[in-house]
């Protein structure tokens, strides 16, 4: 399924692409009108600024708010920009409330304004509650709009009540239950409404089995809590367990693409909300950090390495023997980091099995370093014929190997504990270690054996 997806956007961006040079505007409209919301927004992310402004212009108005939503922070603010205060008021004003929330920092303040002057003071009070908690929570990601029954109606009554209502939220699959306080008490399948006996009383069947949602609830665990119970909709709840809110499925699939894209790039230094075509001196300025702070981790392994530069001068081999030590003790712990900083990531590694983890690691470490120390060990000294430099070797890789298994599970662990995202600062730190670590041992180790 992906991979089909993947063929179907790198085709429409050829074709947009072609189109836009050959000034063929009805020709970027169809191939818009084949797309959803969240794909044009998908679109626009891989467009040049000057090809993504020409395809804005020709998106249809209804679509530009949904379409805002999908797009990262530094792509709907280029966006943002070249498009007028009622422009963005007609964009926004039919948005649900969570997707609002979602982009309204962004908009200027007399978009702001006007959007909030034409709500009622219904949807004024239910935006400002949802702004109230922290966007990566369960408040945050929720949509106030619900319907609610009370346990003691019939079903019959609850179905003319959705009649007259002729319309539901977006994604929701159950109605909830809440008492004459607004305190909830279970839910409703839509499915069980329409199935069972129209004189059956609401209380008789609510699930309340599945637990609501807090609402300062990280939406990491969030996202577990719909994996783990396979829901389509789940209700939120105040600290008083008043219902306040409802998540939905589309929420949660934003929220796991998020974290993937999250992993993989602060590994790099990089925000997933950067704009791949952001100009050039921005995204210089942005990188510049990241890249200070790896010269300097560099520079002091280098410090490391000239410690022993009469070592490297009486024996050439070790200069070219020596990257190999450090290549595979970097390696030996990106794998354990990786898989750490995953583990972390899904709620899989916490303090109760951290040091399970850590022996389990260390004992692949040993039986790697075992492994991979004789096979280095046969090939640099059958290499340079020389037994001795084939054990400093032999030694060298392990130690490096055990010492990345050893920092690729607790980096991570101690990076989590002092409040600093592992994924960012893991593999610089890592890198560090298993180059000093790789140096101290190898070139240590010959300045020691072979230069008596």
């Amino acid at each position: 399924m992906r991979k089909r997806h993947e063929e179907k956007m790198a085709l429409h961006l050829q074709k947009i692409s072609t189109a836009i040079d050959e000034n063929s505007n009805d020709s970027i409209k169809a191939l818009l009108n084949d797309l959803s919301s969240a794909e044009i927004g998908e679109l626009l992310e891989s467009l040049p600024l000057p090809k993504r402004l020409a395809v804005w212009e020709l998106v249809e108005p209804k679509y530009e708010g949904d379409i805002l939503v999908h797009v990262h922070d530094q792509v709907r603010a280029s966006l943002i920009e070249y498009m007028s205060p009622q422009e963005l008021v007609a964009a926004t004003c039919e948005l649900e409330l969570d997707d609002l929330a979602d982009i309204i920092d962004d908009l200027p303040d007399t978009v702001i304004r006007e959007v909030l002057h034409a709500m009622d003071r219904q949807d004024r009070e239910r935006l400002a509650q949802v702004l109230s908690y922290h966007e990566d929570s369960a408040g945050g990601m929720m949509n106030p709009d619900v319907v609610t029954v009370r346990p003691d109606v019939s079903l019959d009554v609850v179905l003319r009540y959705l009649r007259l209502r002729a319309e539901l939220p977006d994604m929701i699959d159950q109605l909830f239950v809440v008492n004459r306080r607004g305190l909830y008490l279970g839910s409703v399948k839509l499915t069980e409404l329409l199935t069972k006996d129209p004189a059956s009383v609401i209380s008789n069947i609510m699930n309340t089995e599945v637990a609501p949602m807090q609402a300062e609830l990280p939406a990491s665990d969030v996202a577990q809590e719909f994996d783990l119970h396979d829901l389509i909709s789940a209700p939120v709840i105040d600290d008083k367990g008043n219902l306040v809110g409802c998540i939905t499925i589309d929420d949660v699939v934003d929220v796991i693409r998020d974290e993937a894209e999250h992993s993989v790039l602060t590994m790099a230094g990089l925000d997933e909300e950067d704009d791949m075509f952001a100009p050039i001196m921005q995204t210089v300025k942005r990188r510049w950090v990241w890249l200070s702070f790896n010269l300097i981790t560099a520079f002091i392994a280098a410090l490391v390495l000239s410690l022993f530069e009469p070592t490297l001068e009486q024996i050439v081999a070790l200069a070219i023997l020596f990257p190999v030590v450090m290549s595979m003790g970097g390696i030996a712990g990106t794998q354990t980091l990786t898989l750490v900083i995953r583990g972390m990531a899904t709620g899989q590694v916490s303090n109760s099995n951290a040091g399970a983890i850590f022996r389990k690691e260390v004992a692949v470490g040993l039986l790697n370093g075992v492994l991979f120390a004789l096979i280095v060990a046969v090939i640099a000294a059958w290499w340079y014929a020389d037994i001795a430099l084939g054990a400093v070797m032999a030694t060298a890789m392990f130690i490096n190997l055990l010492a990345g298994a050893m920092a690729g599970a607790l980096v991570p662990l101690v990076l989590k504990k002092i409040n600093i995202d592992p994924a960012l600062a893991g593999g610089v730190i890592l890198t560090t270690v298993t180059d000093v670590i790789g140096i101290l041992a190898f070139i240590g180790l010959a300045s020691f054996m072979l230069t008596q």
